[in-house]
């Protein structure tokens, strides 16, 4: 009988999954597709399931890994990888199975073992975030930081200890953050973490991906909530990380 249970809740949570893949999955946007192609100061490419965003013409010295939130397609933030890049910050945006980072924590490992001349901050959208957490938390030898956008560290990813700094980015008309966990679990950020709220700001837009279910509306474009997590990224890696990079 026990069997037979363990079986049935096996296949009652694959069914959600599916459903939820189904139900919840989004599509990037335009804006997304066209950010995702070479430039004259960018090139991306597509690598083992990782979107891959090299600056061309200068390097800032750090690389920054980036996991997606919950049913949300690699591709989705190819704006602000792209952005990124462009400011001499070669971006990895790594896909995830099914678009869950639950089932990816470690994909950034492979990143790391391929770059060994590379320094790299890890982060993420939501889920993303939480289990980029994670990863920093049971790796911190190989990380220089850690960002979150519209998300936090829980428990498993504490990151209380860290020598290293984090960023937490959040929006104003995002209904989709749990408030009550992001506040609570704020105890597991590094004691140098800069908070950064955007104005008007939602949850869906720190993607490209359109609305999302249950989210706040927000009073500012896609493109400028992404130039202002941008903006808010590039100053974190160029003065807290930077300055104590091991």
């Amino acid at each position: 009988m026990k069997k037979l249970a363990i079986i049935g809740s096996a296949v009652v949570l694959f069914c959600l999954l599916i459903w939820g893949y189904f139900y919840f999955n989004s599509e990037p946007s335009n804006v997304a597709e066209d950010a995702a192609n070479s430039t004259k100061t960018v090139d991306v490419l597509e690598e083992n399931d990782i979107l891959v965003f090299t600056p061309r013409k200068s390097d800032a010295g750090l690389s920054v890994i980036l996991y997606p939130g919950a049913f949300v397609d690699a591709l989705s933030y190819a704006p602000l990888a792209n952005n990124l890049a462009s400011s001499g910050f070669k971006t990895y945006v790594v896909e995830m199975p099914l678009n869950l980072a639950v089932f990816g924590k470690n994909r950034a490992a492979d990143i790391i073992d391929e770059a060994p001349d590379e320094k790299f901050v890890i982060g993420g959208h939501s889920l993303g975030g939480v289990m980029a957490s994670r990863f920093a938390h049971e790796n911190n030898n190989e990380i220089e930081g850690v960002f979150f956008l519209a998300s936090y560290p829980d428990k498993k990813g504490s990151l209380k200890n860290a020598s290293f700094p984090a960023i937490s980015i959040t929006a104003t008309k995002d209904n989709v953050l749990n408030k009550e966990a992001y506040n609570k679990n704020k105890k597991y950020l590094p004691k140098d973490t800069t908070f950064v709220s955007i104005e008007g700001g939602n949850h869906g837009q720190f993607g490209s991906y359109g609305e999302q279910h249950g989210d706040g509306k927000a009073t500012i474009s896609g493109t400028d909530q992404t130039d202002q997590v941008t903006n808010a990224l590039i100053a974190w890696l160029n003065t807290s990380v930077k300055t104590q990079e091991r």
